[in-house]
């Protein structure tokens, strides 16, 4: 079980957007150039964004995408759910037929990862991750780029 590009680079990208759209509406080129993420790929993540309502989009001339919501009322488990990202640590994909039509022995074990996972993702909004990009920026004074460290992450980099 892991997080695919598509969750990360979903989360990503609306980092970037929650990050500029005081400005106006945010292209999706310029996030695909700042962020380093395909165009087409951007496309196909925003269409999904759109769908849920995270995220609106506007027509014409100095047209692009704003967030649908203000970005203390999105999480970082919006984001990955709306664009199709499996959270689901069992082999069953919680059908408990994981073993000849049965449950098997460490099933709860990965229900409650799936859990916990769920809680965590929901507990971070886009606005704490906005707020986090926008003090290391002002800390190096570099413009934001795609990597981005969640809360747990910052202990291991340190070390």
């Amino acid at each position: 079980m892991r997080l695919t590009t598509k969750g990360r680079f979903a989360v990503t990208a609306m980092i970037d957007l929650g990050l500029r759209q005081d400005k106006g509406p945010v292209t999706l080129a310029a996030i695909s150039q700042r962020q380093r993420i395909s165009l087409s790929y951007l496309e196909q993540l925003f269409g999904r964004l759109r769908r849920h309502e995270l995220v609106e989009s506007m027509r014409g001339p100095g047209g692009g995408y704003r967030l649908a919501r203000d970005a203390k009322d999105l999480t970082v488990a919006d984001i990955i759910y709306a664009v199709d990202e499996p959270l689901d640590a069992t082999q069953c994909g919680g059908k408990q037929n994981c073993h000849e039509d049965q449950i098997c022995m460490t099933h709860e074990l990965w229900a409650s990862l799936n859990r916990h996972m769920v809680d965590f993702l929901d507990s971070i909004s886009l606005a704490d991750l906005v707020d986090e990009q926008r003090e290391k920026q002002s800390m190096t004074n570099q413009p934001v780029t795609r990597h981005v460290m969640f809360h747990d992450d910052r202990e291991s980099a340190s070390h």
